[in-house]
């Protein structure tokens, strides 16, 4: 049995978080940009934004969410790239596989994110430590040279998270349960996952303003400004304790897309939410889901968005799924289009599955066939001709939540 003062001292969590992902990713595949202030960009317009920064162009006060207008002010000579998420996902899996060689991955918690559960003699912070440092050189040199990453240890998956955000770049950063909750005053409330603008606003109102503050707060109070349950979460959390996981069911499949300058107009911003609606209906299928509602949005520039739902007998298929978004688009108001998105919803998994009396079998099967001669020969070997017209549009973009399988790629 452990003593008290090893408990004390002993990490049970490892969460990796790579450093400026995407630019990382490019300065890595094409050496000319090595050393030189590279953003990501969805595409090359100065009123879209930046996706991703290199830690050269953070320098100069770039920063993800910069408008790309502004990053060229702030860095004249800044690479801006249009990013091309297919290398990120591949990279993705090769990052996953390296750290798996070294330890059991637990959760992909997002493209660039990991967490591993430390075991036995792992839990020992000599022994975590030599593991984040293996992991590191197996990147670099399985992966990438250029590609750091921020390590934390922790005693739960919470605080591991938190370590990792500590120093960056190329970090590792340990919080030991004797080190709680001194180690977390520096903090700012907004250095806490979960804590936003409103929550932070929230928390400010009821003169909780340092992480020493609310470090303080007995478990009841914690609760009553947080306004939830979450509230009592987080006091078990900071503290270094571990709860339950809790399994989450998934809500929707969606797809959205920045328009190019040259599409923003109705007829074609309708070509590219084809395309969304076809990989969305694929990726319901390949993910064993029907679905029951559909949502349309869109934003236009300097203007408040535009949604429209209509709801569904169970489908998967996507000729239905594009006639209901087509008589939903119908509805578009006037306007500067700037994107389109495409939401799937009310999802009921193939083991709750009710099959309609009025469903066609044929065309089950028919779309059946079409994604597997698209898994064996490409994804866009063979369409429905309702989305010919839609070609290349919308290439795959990535929800850093949520990461691609290769076969989507």
């Amino acid at each position: 049995m452990m003593s008290s003062p090893d408990l004390a001292t002993r990490v049970r969590w490892l969460y990796l978080d790579m450093n400026s992902f995407f630019a990382s990713v490019e300065q890595e595949m094409d050496p000319r940009l090595r050393g030189k202030p590279v953003a990501v960009v969805p595409l090359l317009a100065d009123t879209t934004c930046c996706i991703a920064v290199s830690y050269e162009g953070k320098a100069f006060g770039v920063k993800t969410g910069t408008l790309v207008g502004e990053a060229k002010r702030l860095c004249p000579g800044i690479e801006l790239i249009e990013g091309d998420h297919e290398n990120y996902v591949r990279y993705h899996h090769r990052i996953v596989e390296a750290v798996e060689s070294c330890l059991p991955v637990e959760a992909v918690c997002s493209i660039d994110e990991i967490a591993a559960r430390l075991t036995g003699s792992q839990q020992d912070v000599g022994v975590a430590t030599a593991l984040a440092d293996k992991i590191k050189g197996t990147i670099k040199t399985q992966v990438g040279a250029t590609l750091r990453c921020s390590i934390g240890l922790a005693p739960n998956r919470y605080l591991a998270k938190i370590a990792a955000d500590m120093k960056k770049p190329d970090g590792l950063t340990v919080v030991r349960p004797c080190d709680l909750p001194a180690v977390l005053y520096p903090l700012k409330l907004r250095d806490l996952p979960g804590v936003g603008a409103r929550m932070e606003a929230r928390l400010k109102s009821r003169q909780i303003r340092t992480m020493e503050r609310l470090c303080a707060l007995s478990e009841k109070e914690l609760r009553l400004a947080w306004g939830s349950v979450t509230g009592l979460k987080m006091w078990h959390l900071i503290r270094g304790e571990e709860l339950p996981e809790t399994e989450t069911c998934q809500q929707s499949s969606s797809h959205s897309h920045v328009l190019p300058p040259a599409l923003r107009n109705p007829q074609d911003a309708a070509r590219v939410l084809k395309k969304l609606t076809t990989k969305a209906a694929m990726r319901l299928r390949a993910e064993g889901f029907w679905a029951t509602a559909v949502d349309v949005f869109a934003r236009f520039a300097g203007q408040d968005g535009w949604k429209a739902r209509c709801t569904l007998p169970e489908t998967q298929d996507t000729l239905g799924l594009l006639h209901a978004v087509g008589e939903l688009w119908k509805g578009l108001p006037d306007g500067d289009l700037y994107a389109v998105g495409v939401a799937l919803s009310g999802l009921v998994p193939d083991a709750m599955h009710v099959p309609s009396l009025f469903d066609d079998p044929r065309q089950a099967k028919l779309t059946k066939a079409l994604d597997q001669v698209n898994a064996r020969f490409g994804k866009e070997a063979v369409h429905f001709g309702a989305t010919h017209d839609a070609g290349k549009l919308a290439p795959l973009r990535i929800a850093f939540a949520r990461i691609p399988d290769e076969s989507e790629l």
